[in-house]
């Protein structure tokens, strides 16, 4: 028997009454399953890399997945994202007969959401108690300082967040105001010498996907405060939700503290 629901892409997905085999192609959801139910999972990405010491097995990356091992792996739902993972992986496993669950999240609500759908909707699980935390976290006003800021996330070419971002609009509840947020492009390159020409109050620098630090990044931007943030903090959507809030306000508050 299967259950008809549909995903975030309103495709619909062939779920089986009971889920008891997970397969996750996002950092985010496997950490979001491994908290909740981490009895389900039994495969992973290369990059998922939370919780520490997750013992399941590895089926390559998030862009290069290993098709053949997932479906031999039998699971009842592969997790996946609109942005993290390439539709023609997808489709190859759905056209091998894999139920693929694909979520799609731009802002703080669209993931609290999403998880809540994937997790409790589609998985039949109960609601964690981190997702219910991570909505009160968020709900205060957070908003502080009011500052511009360009927010880097490559570096050779540099690469900043743009519009209709996550980790825009975790940021913009923080106080922080993205330069780039109407650009045309999400992810868009601009040249260092563009972003200095902006002339930010701020520069936001996490840790991934480029793995900004002390010694790489600030002294790109000479005499603008830098923000060095943990990236889970700032682009996972998951149980690191519930201590973003007081994680991300204190790495922008030692930047103001210590230009």
């Amino acid at each position: 028997m299967t259950r008809p629901l549909e995903d975030d892409l309103g495709l619909p997905v062939p779920l089986p009454d009971e889920i008891r085999r997970v397969v996750s192609l996002v950092p985010s959801l496997t950490e979001s399953v491994a908290a909740t139910a981490p009895g389900l999972l039994v495969g992973a990405t290369n990059w998922c890399s939370h919780p520490a010491g997750l013992d399941v097995t590895r089926v390559r990356g998030t862009k290069n997945p290993d098709v053949d091992a997932i479906v031999a792996l039998r699971p009842d739902l592969v997790l996946a994202n609109e942005e993290e993972n390439r539709v023609p992986d997808l489709d190859a496993l759905r056209a091998a007969g894999v139920p693929v669950w694909v979520t799609v999240i731009r802002t703080l609500d669209d993931a609290l959401a999403s998880l809540r759908r994937t997790l409790v909707t589609a998985m039949g699980l109960p609601e964690p108690r981190w997702l219910s935390d991570a909505g009160r976290a968020w709900s205060a006003d957070l908003a502080e300082g009011g500052q511009s800021a360009v927010i880097p996330v490559w570096r050779k070419p540099w690469m900043v967040v743009g519009r209709d971002t996550f980790a825009g609009d975790l940021l913009q509840r923080l106080g922080v105001r993205n330069l780039y947020a109407a650009h045309a492009e999400r992810y868009p390159r601009i040249p260092l010498p563009e972003l200095l020409a902006a002339r930010p109050d701020l520069v936001v620098l996490p840790d991934e996907p480029y793995r900004f630090t002390p010694d790489d990044g600030p002294g790109f931007f000479p005499g603008v405060p830098a923000a060095l943030v943990s990236g889970r903090h700032l682009t996972w959507y998951g149980p690191s939700l519930a201590e973003a809030p007081r994680v991300l306000k204190d790495a922008l508050a030692s930047a103001r503290r210590d230009p």
